[in-house]
């Protein structure tokens, strides 16, 4: 009957399995049962387990490596915006333009039109205007967000319907941009999304279930099982979000056996109190699939809208020195109290003196409330000053980082910082691994593609588009540090590397199968595409 009892469901053989586990860093067969590795080894020795009723599978020497996990993703807005205006790429004005005018022709009078993605620097640098839109939308008010969330347009219609006119003053930690004269342009920056946000109907229960299914298919299309969602929460947007697409969203798609990657949650930090109820109930493991993870909150913008918080003005706007979104009294105060209720927190921070303040606060934390394993986060970590990285590595913070944002900001920031500040402090993953730190990849879908293959590319590489060279050669990555970034690191990062992100005896089985039956071309090139992403030990995809 013992034998009987371990024979194993699937057996995958004649592989090159990466498994991301130093004790045994490559294998060419796995066995799996009930979900879980059985055993990883040689063939003979993983064979013993096959049985009656086992599946085989054998790759032909195809490259195996443990389902990804990107870090840092917005999965419901991704979702939803699979069905709007996509903006992405776009590089000329009369194609921004035209884009409008083609959603406007479906659209009904008076109904929002919704989308974003837009990239100013693709088309020389000018931000658009109200005015680029304001003939070709006369009936429908417009809301545009730019790639990394933290700017949008809204045209004159929308500008109106939410009272924001040349009497408006700018809220604490956001922007009304203005001409000259005073007059409001369009644009809003961070929190002064909050003027007009109000204003868009709510998406419906059945448009953001919609979106999760939608969002889903796609991450196992590209190799993710399992992502860290910050949900539908920026500067200027109500806390409220992300507690409404947990219960109807993700509470509804669990019960009804809906879900099929997993998700870890986090949840804004003003609301920590509502979190910690919430785990002293039903713990940390909702389900196989929902894990809820800790609090975020904001410091800075972001480099793109020219609101990440920097210590020197940007070199383009030379009385600027970025935006910082959350009084640092406030960040302190909810920070130390999410900590000492056992939460874990993570903080966006961009510029270098947002990082510096951020990393301030969690050593401060630390000495109030004591020595434990708190895996404190910061997301993006994009500059440092001098001595940053280090910082991470000693304190024992997450960076949890987005290497596809590398490809948009490499000429934006040589433009922005100018070249010496963009070349010392810019997306050091090098210098954070040198230092020790715990170095998480994600892709901050939808301000970037969910790509996790691409993301390891771009760490190994860091070749900007229309670039010959690398941009700081020095910062590169090894296949080996990238892939661990987006599995074993990124599960560690979000305290679930006890069943997830290494393919080690008695871990959930999600693994994802390579095109490619070359390691060491892989190893030199990473390039590989997705041929299959098993969850559980079973085909999620294709």
């Amino acid at each position: 009957m013992y034998s009987l009892s371990l024979t194993a469901d699937l057996v995958v053989r004649n592989a090159v399995i990466y498994t991301s586990d130093e004790s045994l860093p490559f294998a060419d067969s796995m066995a799996i049962r009930n979900g879980r590795i059985l055993r990883l080894g040689n063939s003979s020795f993983v064979q013993e387990l096959a049985g009656n009723g086992t599946e085989e599978l054998d790759l032909g020497g195809k490259v195996v490596v443990p389902g990804f996990i990107d870090s840092h993703v917005h999965l419901l807005y991704a979702g939803l915006q699979m069905a709007r205006v996509k903006l992405q790429g776009v590089n000329r004005k009369d194609e921004f333009v035209r884009k409008i005018k083609e959603s406007v022709r479906y659209a009904k009078e008076d109904s929002w039109i919704l989308g974003g993605g837009w990239n100013n620097d693709l088309w020389g640098g000018e931000l658009p205007l109200a005015s680029w839109i304001d003939d070709i939308t006369p009936y429908n008010p417009v809301w545009l967000y730019r790639m990394d969330g933290h700017m949008g347009l809204a045209n004159s219609v929308a500008l109106k319907l939410s009272g924001i006119s040349n009497l408006t003053k700018d809220p604490e930690g956001g922007t009304i941009v203005r001409t000259v004269d005073g007059e409001p342009t369009g644009l809003l920056t961070d929190s002064a999304r909050k003027l007009l946000l109000p204003y868009i109907p709510e998406d419906t229960v059945s448009e953001r279930r919609e979106a999760l299914l939608k969002a889903s298919s796609l991450a196992l299309m590209r190799g993710v099982t399992t992502v860290v969602d910050f949900g539908r929460y920026y500067p200027g947007a109500s806390a409220e979000l992300s507690w409404k697409d947990f219960s109807d969203v993700y509470q509804w798609a669990d019960a009804s056996e809906k879900m099929i990657i997993r998700v870890c949650l986090f949840f804004p930090m003003e609301t920590w109190s509502r979190l910690h109820e919430l785990i002293e109930e039903k713990g940390r493991a909702i389900s196989q699939w929902i894990y809820l993870g800790g609090v975020k909150a904001f410091a800075d913008g972001s480099l793109g809208s020219n609101s990440a918080l920097f210590y020197e003005p940007y070199a383009n706007e030379p009385h600027n020195y970025g935006l910082q979104v959350t009084e640092s009294e406030i960040l302190s105060n909810m920070t130390m109290a999410s900590d000492k209720s056992g939460l874990q927190v993570a903080m966006h921070a961009i510029g270098d003196k947002a990082n510096d303040l951020i990393l301030d606060i969690y050593e401060s934390v630390v000495s109030t409330n004591g020595i434990r394993d708190r895996r404190f986060r910061i997301e993006h970590a994009q500059h440092f000053a001098p001595g940053a990285a280090a910082r991470f590595g000693r304190q024992g913070i997450v960076a949890s980082v987005q290497p596809l944002h590398l490809l948009d900001d490499a000429d934006s920031a040589t433009k922005k910082l100018g070249m010496d500040r963009a070349q010392k402090e810019s997306f050091l993953f090098r210098s954070l691994l040198a230092s020790n730190a715990l170095l998480a990849f994600g892709s901050d879908w939808p301000v970037a593609d969910i790509n996790p293959l691409g993301s390891i590319r771009t760490a190994m590489k860091r070749i900007p588009p229309a670039w010959n060279d690398a941009w700081i050669p020095s910062e590169c990555l090894t296949l080996n540090d990238a892939l661990k970034a987006h599995t074993i690191s990124a599960a560690s990062a979000c305290f679930l590397d006890n069943d997830l992100g290494s393919l080690s005896p008695g871990k959930l089985a999600d693994f994802v199968i390579l095109s490619t039956d070359s390691w060491d071309d892989f190893a030199a090139e990473g390039s590989a595409s997705i041929e299959a992403t098993y969850v559980s030990g079973v085909r999620a995809y294709p």
